[in-house]
Formats: structure tokens, C-alpha cells, sequence
């Protein structure tokens, strides 16, 4: 008897905890369940986040899923009057793709393009021209410093009109044509490239220059005719 007993309360405990594997969660008027905090204390499924108004911060609510305790695929954005304000994209945690931001009465405000990069391998190979050939591309390693680069397209609306004010490009961080950037060094190389070279002056030019450096402007016969 009490062998079964043992075996029975086995049983039930099994059966509870299979039942109930969340350290913590709530439960919708659907009786779905959001924001699951699972055995480990890690976020799991469908959140609904709220951020009350702080100093004159407005405060927001947004919506996606957790996967290990890190923000995972598509997640939106909202004022607490309920208007949406971004849609954002996240991979382990980082953003990667499109993310659309509006003003506070849905009008576009930005658009931004990420990558997410792997820390465990935070290397990139993109192509560059061939300074020798602009016909053919040279692939080039760089190492990335972030999990989360800036990568595409990124457009700046006027929230007034909606139109483009200004676009950017960015290919794994770096800004095509800012200082430094891949670009402007390609840029750089092919003007040094292009650049007439100097015409060495003969000798005999140099020594008069210097001879005659600081004087008054005098008149050289070069041995031409002629007034």
C-alpha cells in the first residue's frame, strides 16, 4: 500500500509540473496565456510590455514574442492610445532587417535597414571594386563590432508631406561616402591614382629661382622675338 502510494504522489508531480511550466504568467479574457517567465527565469512566447509615462517620456506599449529571454521576429509598438509608432524586427535579440518608425499620428518618420551578426563570428566578406579594373570586385574580410549593424537602405521622411528628405546607405556599418569608410578610402586611392603627376623643373630653372628668390620681378629673355 504504501509502495502504490509513493508511486501515485510520483505521478502527480510529474503531472504538475508538466502542467506548470512557468514561474510566473498571465492569462488574457481568451484564457491565452502572455508573458511567460519559464523555470530558468527566462521570457518565453507572446509578451504585451507596457512603459508607463516617465518625467516627459509619453510611455508606450509593445507586443511580440521572447524566445529564451530574447526579443524574436516581428514586434509593434504602440501609444497608449493605442496608435502604432514602429514596427521592429529582432533576431536573438538584435535588430535585423527593416524597421519602420511614424510619429505619434502615423505619419512615416524613418526607415531603417540592420544585420544581425553572429558574436561567435563577428566577420563579414563584402565586395568591393578592383581599383585596377571598376569592371570586377575584389571580396574583402572586416570585422564587425556589433552584434547589430546598420545594413541597406535607411530614408528619413518629413512627418509634414511624408516625402524623402534624406537616404543613406550603409553596407555592414559603414556609411558609403562618410570619412573613412570603405568608399571614401576607394575614392581616395583612385584620385591619388588619377592625379597628373609633377613635372620635374630642369635644373638650370632651379637654380635661377633660387638665386632670384625674394627679388624684384625681372624680365628673362627666353630668346623669342617679338615685343
Amino acid at each position: 500500500m504504501k509502495y502504490l502510494l509513493t508511486i501515485s504522489l510520483l505521478i502527480l508531480s510529474i503531472q504538475h509540473a508538466t502542467a506548470q511550466p512557468w514561474q510566473k504568467f498571465s492569462v488574457t479574457e481568451e484564457g491565452d496565456t502572455l508573458n511567460r517567465i519559464d523555470t530558468q527565469g527566462l521570457r518565453q512566447g507572446p509578451w504585451l510590455i507596457r512603459v508607463e509615462p516617465l518625467r516627459l517620456e509619453p510611455g508606450y506599449e509593445e507586443e511580440g514574442d521572447f524566445t529564451d529571454g530574447k526579443k524574436q521576429g516581428l514586434w509593434k509598438r504602440y501609444t497608449l492610445q493605442g496608435d502604432m509608432i514602429a514596427v521592429e524586427r529582432f533576431k536573438e535579440g538584435f535588430k535585423d532587417g527593416r524597421q519602420t518608425y511614424f510619429t505619434r499620428i502615423g505619419e512615416p518618420l524613418r526607415e531603417e535597414n540592420w544585420k544581425y551578426v553572429d558574436p561567435k563570428n563577428p566577420y563579414d566578406t563584402i565586395d568591393v571594386p578592383d581599383l585596377d579594373n571598376p569592371m570586377l570586385t575584389k571580396s574583402m574580410i572586416i570585422k564587425l563590432e556589433s552584434a547589430e549593424v546598420r545594413h541597406g537602405e535607411w530614408k528619413y521622411f518629413d512627418p509634414t508631406t511624408g516625402r524623402v528628405m534624406k537616404t543613406e546607405q550603409y553596407i555592414s556599418g559603414q556609411k558609403l561616402g562618410a570619412p573613412g569608410s570603405l568608399q571614401a578610402a576607394r575614392n581616395d586611392q583612385g584620385e591619388k591614382k588619377d592625379a597628373p603627376k609633377a613635372v620635374q623643373k630642369p635644373k638650370a630653372v632651379e637654380e635661377w629661382e633660387k638665386n632670384n628668390k625674394g627679388k624684384k620681378k625681372v624680365t628673362v629673355r627666353d630668346g623669342r622675338t617679338g615685343g
